[in-house]
């Protein structure tokens, strides 16, 4: 049975939006999403999980008693990159990086003083983990680092003059120390968003439909446009405070910087949640059940903003069919407009197209929510 259709007023939306709002004081699990949730995640991703190679617990295997084998072992255990042990030999070394708790062996040969007086050095010896592989080229590369760096040192000190064929000067653009806390607390800024403005939406629709009330709701004056904006303005709101929440942490309590300017971050964030209640709102609709609604949201949403945006897994080393799929995914155009505005500041070229293709999402999804979202008790 159709009811027929009435007229946009601004009040009964209003009344809509209040009633919403009081329904969401209401919901203690609402809060829980909104406000306690997102810390958590932002604590997470700012102290417990790094992407930089400091501390790496290796052996350091000194076979040779000279001063430059001595000077070089220093090198090694005053790296910020390692957490050295020191061994004579590379047996007692070995049930550590079998048992685990060491990631690498270095060695020092017998005859590497002689070898540096007859300015012939032998090679060092790196031995690493395959078993996980990121970390053993990590540490292979750190340890050449040193033993690079010292070999420098040695030779000034000599007075011995070696050029390079090629003179290499890195510069690191926006994020000169290379810390993974800049990219990824403004990362987790997309989970908190995703996680707000679809999970939390996805629900809605769908727990009128269980309670009940949808009928008593359909029976009422209003409008489609008006139940679906009095569903959305709420958890908007929420989402932009919560938002605003993790900036100023990110900012005051990580140390990222901000770089870009405040409406700017806002524009960007009001883009992405276009997408985000579109498909929450459209799941809901579609599913009118609550539990379904939330898986659907943590696989469709939650999911590929973590695996398929270039939060945590970079999109070019993906294979390619992979890489295809990233392009219909949200948050893979709202990590790069937060990483730019917070690390390089107001740089319209990059972000206006993340979020030309953020609203083109939501005009989609928008759309199909409609298309699902009837005045009718069918």
């Amino acid at each position: 049975m159709k009811l027929p259709r009435v007229r946009f007023s601004g009040r009964r939306l209003l009344a809509l939006v209040v009633k919403e709002f009081w329904q969401i004081v209401r919901d203690p699990s609402t809060f829980l999403i909104a406000f306690v949730l997102p810390m958590i995640l932002l604590f997470l991703f700012g102290f417990a999980i790094s992407l930089d190679s400091y501390g790496t617990r290796v052996g350091l295997v000194v076979q040779d008693s000279s001063a430059p084998a001595m000077r070089l072992a220093q090198a090694y255990q005053h790296s910020p990159y390692f957490e050295v042990t020191t061994s004579r030999s590379v047996e007692p070394l070995r049930k550590g990086m079998i048992d685990g708790d060491l990631r690498g062996i270095i060695v020092i040969p017998a005859d590497f003083g002689d070898g540096v007086a007859r300015m012939q050095p032998p090679p060092i010896q790196i031995i690493t983990d395959g078993s996980q592989p990121n970390t053993a080229q990590f540490v292979a590369a750190h340890a050449e680092g040193v033993r690079s760096q010292w070999a420098t040192i040695e030779n000034a000190e000599r007075g011995v003059s070696i050029s390079a064929p090629v003179d290499v000067s890195a510069r690191f653009w926006f994020n000169p120390e290379l810390n993974s806390r800049y990219f990824l607390v403004p990362g987790s800024i997309a989970n908190v968003m995703t996680m707000i403005g679809t999970l939390l939406t996805a629900m809605v629709v769908a727990r009128e439909w269980e309670r009940g009330t949808m009928e008593a709701m359909m029976a009422t004056p209003i409008s489609m446009g008006e139940f679906i904006a009095s569903k959305l303005l709420p958890y908007f709101v929420l989402a932009q405070f919560s938002m605003t929440m993790c900036a100023l942490a990110s900012v005051f309590v990580f140390g990222v910087p901000f770089r870009g300017s405040v409406l700017t971050l806002f524009a960007i964030s009001t883009a992405f949640l276009m997408p985000a209640l579109g498909l929450g709102l459209f799941i809901s609709a579609a599913t009118k059940n609550q539990f379904v609604a939330s898986q659907l949201a943590l696989i469709t949403a939650f999911l590929p903003t973590i695996m398929l945006s270039g939060f945590v897994f970079e999109i070019q080393s993906m294979p390619v069919p992979i890489q295809l799929l990233t392009h219909v995914v949200p948050a893979r155009y709202l990590i790069p407009a937060l990483e730019t505005v917070f690390l390089a500041g107001d740089q319209w070229g990059l972000i206006l197209p993340n979020i030309g293709m953020m609203l083109l999402f939501g005009a989609i999804f928008f759309f199909l929510a409609f298309r699902f979202t009837k005045r009718s008790l069918d």
